[in-house]
Order: structure tokens, then sequence, then C-alpha cells
């Protein structure tokens, strides 16, 4: 019996009975569900020796995403290095990073004008020509691996371009293909929808479907009106999508990033959000990559509270996604930021704390989106007495400096003011105050927004998950303002944070004397700490603590006899850290051996790592 055959062996069954009771009503259920094996034994075929190779590697560390010394970086290939073989110039600049996990940001073909930042994809099967060939993405992934670095790619799986094949002929009048995605005559089932469903952006594209002038018809369109949301009640969508995935899979990706899980399945009668059907299909992607590609882990984008996000990892017995987004920690902090007052993160974090330890979280600081402000607003009312709206004017004020004193330098995306939201855009130096005390040259507030750069990012790396850089934030990239002037991006100010790559900044890494240089080689050092330190693994408790100051956010991490404490000062003051810690510690900045009293001077912006045991 063969591998690939043993495995399929394990999963059969329940793929076979959750693959049946989706689609209990599809009078072709049976050849579909032979369609989809046939897909998968096909692409197993297919599989290079190289990557099976992997596959083996891995089957034999199942945990390897989980490893302390994985460290990973986000990036978009246009303004990083221009094409993927530019990329593949840069990878000892990667890894120069301590970077051993790449996140290419969309990467597939779209329609200029008509691809919401490359997710309106027209082609699952062709990269964007400007970036290079699938040859190259082949190329680049395998370099990749030669280097031990991981990569993720993104795999939009809720919709399709207008642009696409499939919607190409449904536009034409072809019944086949206008029954993969919500076609309707009239508008009565789209207002029975509209009901129940929330508008992804109220600003921008109202409403979740669009009138096609052309073929006289409606379709579902829940982000933009050339985003045609895919119907996955039809096993033929299951299938060619799950096939694509596998493509992918085939071309060295070693994560799929699945995008907008949560809106995969569609209900007349709900809000067509986290359906327990979208639990199923995940649940069978899972498993057909273990069956096919079993080296290959999903990601999956949930930007949920921590209660509607768990569910997306499965059980133990029956897991789904190996790794999901830490979206509410990222923007808790921000809003700590803002307030200098952590009682909210900190009951954040001992929510995520709280979970179990096989679920694995992504961390970051800043990605390729907006910051939306998904806080706990229930805890902040209650426990704080600050409401939603005056608490989100309050954020995007300070952090777009509508009123004095604040250091931010940001903008607003997708703002409505008849709800008193927006989301935040910007870099995290330009919205941690470098691009101002540089355009002010202040140097005071220069160094205190630089430590204030590196605190964050010692805060990322002391979370129990795999932390992610976005790249420029290891050198304090900061706002590029020029998407004003480009007719194509002047409406979308996530461009803000989206500029080129400034290598010639990038240039003064090495001397410790510039910006750059103190940022990038002190973030090098705390990279080094934690991946010398076993206490920084998945498995470690961790908790919160009260430092003596609702400025103070203090945590522990505890594995195998080691004892790691962290404080972090979110002030612009000196503060008394009371840290629930005496006796004989390592400062791991400093690599000194200290006796702690239980108290520590915390400088503005300031932290401290400290490590009992060895």
């Amino acid at each position: 019996m063969s591998d690939y055959q043993a495995r399929l062996n394990r999963h059969l069954d329940e793929l076979r009975w959750l693959y049946y009771e989706l689609y209990e009503h599809a009078p072709n259920r049976d050849a579909a569900f032979r369609d989809l094996l046939d897909k998968m034994e096909q692409a197993s075929r297919a599989r290079g020796t190289d990557l099976k190779a992997l596959d083996s590697q891995r089957e034999q560390d199942p945990g390897w995403y989980q490893s302390n010394e994985l460290l990973g970086m986000c990036l978009y290939v246009k303004p990083f290095a221009g094409t993927l073989q530019g990329v593949r110039a840069k990878l000892d600049y990667i890894q120069e990073c301590n970077v051993n996990y790449l996140h290419f940001m969309p990467l597939l073909d779209t329609v200029d004008g008509r691809s919401d930042g490359g997710y309106a994809v027209a082609d699952f099967r062709k990269i964007k020509p400007e970036l290079g060939t699938m040859e190259d993405l082949e190329e680049l992934t395998a370099d990749c691996h030669s280097r031990g670095i991981s990569c993720c790619m993104d795999f939009v799986m809720n919709h399709t371009s207008e642009d696409h094949e499939w919607a190409k002929k449904a536009r034409a009048g072809d019944p086949e293909y206008q029954a993969r995605y919500f076609f309707y005559d009239t508008w009565d089932i789209p207002n029975e929808y509209e009901k129940h469903v929330p508008q992804v952006f109220p600003t921008t594209a109202p409403g979740n479907f669009t009138w096609l002038e052309d073929c006289g018809k409606i379709v579902l369109t829940s982000f933009y009106p050339y985003q045609w949301d895919l119907n996955y009640h039809n096993p033929a969508v299951f299938n060619d999508m799950a096939d694509n995935m596998l493509f992918l899979a085939n071309r060295g990706i070693d994560v799929v990033r699945v995008d907008a899980v949560p809106y995969i399945w569609k209900e007349l009668g709900t809000d067509c959000r986290n359906l327990p059907k979208v639990h199923t299909i995940v649940r069978m992607c899972r498993m057909i990559c273990e069956i096919v590609c079993h080296g290959v882990i999903l990601l999956g984008e949930v930007v949920m509270a921590p209660e509607k996000l768990a569910p997306y990892f499965g059980t133990v017995e029956k897991p789904e996604c190996h790794m999901l987004y830490n979206a509410t920690t990222m923007c808790t902090m921000w809003s700590t930021v803002a307030t200098r007052d952590t009682r909210l993160l900190r009951h954040q974090m001992d929510q995520v704390n709280s979970l179990p330890k096989e679920y694995l979280f992504l961390n970051y600081l800043r990605c390729h989106d907006d910051i939306g402000w998904g806080l706990d607003f229930p805890w902040l009312a209650w426990n704080l007495g600050q409401q939603e709206v005056p608490h989100k004017k309050y954020l995007n004020d300070f952090f777009t400096g509508k009123f004095p004193g604040p250091f931010a330098r940001g903008e607003l995306y997708n703002d409505d003011p008849r709800l008193g939201d927006a989301r935040l855009c910007g870099t995290t130096a330009s919205l941690l105050g470098v691009e101002k005390a540089e355009y002010e040259d202040d140097t005071a507030a220069l160094e205190l927004a630089t430590d204030y750069d590196l605190m964050l990012h010692a805060f990322l790396l002391s979370q129990t998950g795999l932390p992610i850089l976005y790249a420029g934030d290891e050198v304090g990239q900061l706002n590029d303002y020029t998407y004003h002037d480009d007719p194509k991006k002047a409406d979308d100010s996530r461009y803000i944070h989206r500029g080129d790559f400034q290598w010639d900044l990038a240039e003064r890494r090495s001397d410790p004397a510039t910006r750059q240089g103190k940022q990038f080689q002190g973030l090098a050092h705390l990279e080094a700490i934690r991946r010398a330190n076993p206490v920084f693994r998945t498995e470690a408790e961790v908790w919160t603590f009260w430092a003596g100051d609702q400025a103070l956010l203090g945590m522990k991490r505890q594995l195998n006899g080691q004892i790691f404490t962290a404080v972090y000062n979110f002030s612009e003051y000196h503060q008394t850290a009371h840290l629930e810690a005496y006796g004989p510690h390592t400062d791991l900045l400093t690599g000194a051996e200290v006796d702690v009293t239980g108290e520590w001077n915390l400088p503005p912006y300031g932290f401290v790592w400290l490590l009992y045991g060895n």
C-alpha cells in the first residue's frame, strides 16, 4: 500500500461523511465525490520529490511550526524587490533579519483597478505578470527551502474576480457557471439577505449585491462589486477550489493562508458569518492537505473576538486550522498605546492564554491591512465606563493627530461618520512618533519613539505563538504618502503603509548610531534571546500580573523550571514596576546576573526581561 493510500484510508470515512452531509441535496453527489478523490490523487502524483521529502521530514516533527526559533515576515513582492526573482536576490537580507517564515502577499493574477490589493483573483494558476511566473515561484520556494525558510501564500476561497474565467462564462449566460455564484433575476431574495447580513465596507462598497446591467442579473458581492462570492452549495466549486489549493501547495507553498474564512458559507435568514458548515469546509481542507501534502498547514484569516476565533482550531480529535491570526491582541495593544491603560490588554491576553496550548496564534504589530477597532467594548463599558463610539473616535483622533499632544501620524480608512466608526492605517514607526520627531528634528522625541518601537516588538516576541514582522518595520520604515498622487491607489489609505521598501535606509542597519541601526540591531538582539530560551516555546504557561500602575503590563512565562518575567511601560514617564520576582535572575537584555528585590525602575517606554533558572 502506498503512503498516499494509507493516509487516504485514515481520513476517507470522515471525508466522505462530511462531504455527503454538506451536499446531501446535490443530485450528482456520488460523481462529485469521485471527482474530488481523482483530483487529490492527481495532485499527489504531481507533487515533486523534494516536497514529498519535506512532507516526510515534517511528519517526524509535526510541531515544526510551533518552535520558538520560527520568526516570520510579511511582504509585498513588488514594493519589496520588484519581482519574485528580485526576492530571491534578497534572501540573504531576509536571513540577516533572522526570518525563516516568509508570507508573500497576494501573487495571483488580478486586473489592474479591480484587484482589492490582490484579493480579487482572476486566475488561481497564474502569477501577476509584473511579478513573474509560476516557474519563478517554484524557484523561489525551492531556494527558500534550501535555506530553511518556509513559505506562506494567500488563498482567497470566498470569491473570485469578475474577470475570472468562471465569472466571464456566468456573465455570458452559461447556467453551469452561474451556479458557481449567487445569481438572481429579481431583488426579492437579495433583499431578504440584506435584512440580516452586515455590510463589510458600508462607505466604499455599500450593500452585499451588485446589479449587472449587461446580463440583467444580480450577483452576491460581499466585499467589492468586482469580487463575486462563490457558492459552496455547489460541489463543483469546492472540488475546483480544493484543486487550486493543492496546485499552489505543489508549487512549494508550506502555509496556505485561507482568506476571509468566516464568510465562505451563505444561508438565507442568517448573517452569513461563522456558520457551522464553514467548519465542515475547513475541516475537509485540513484532511485533504493531510492526505495529499501532509507537510502543508492552514492559516485561517479569522478577524474575530477570541470566543468566535477558537472554534476555527477545531478539536483535538478533528482539528481545522493549524494557526489563526491574533487580531484582537493587536488592536487592543494599539488602544493601549493611545490610552496608556493596560487593563483591557491584560484581560484580552488572559483570554488567549487560557486557551489550549495546541492553539497557535500568529502575532503581529502591523500587517498589510488597516487596524480595525475590534475591542471588547462590553468589557470596557462595564469595567472602565468607556463607550464604543466615543472611544473609537478618541483612538482615531489620537492616531491621526487631531488634537495637541499625540505623537502618532496615521490616516483613516473607510470612515463612516454615521456610525462614528473608522479603521486606521499607518506604519508602526509613524504611529509611534518616529515620523513626527524626525520632521520636527526633535532628537529626544526620536529617541523615545525608537525605544517605544523596540518595546512593542519585545512585547510581540514574548507572546505565545508565531511572531510576524511587517517588512520595513525591522528598520522603522515610515508612512509613504505618494499613494495620494496615484489615481489607482488614492482612494485606499492602506497604501500609506504599503510603500516601496527603502533599501537606501536599510543600508544603515549595521550602524548603531543611526535610527535604523538601533532598530535593526535591537530587534536582532531580542530575536536571539527568544531563540535561545525554551521558556518562549508554545507549551509554556503564560499569565499577566498587576505591576503597580495601569500603564504597566506585567507578564510571566514558565516552562521546565524556567520562569520569565517581563514588564512593559506604555507611558512616557519613569515607572517603578512591582515584579512578583525575587532573588537571583538573569537580565536577558544585558546578560548580567542580578539580585531582584521585587521592584524595577523602568524608563519611559522601557521594558525588562528577566529569567530565573537555566
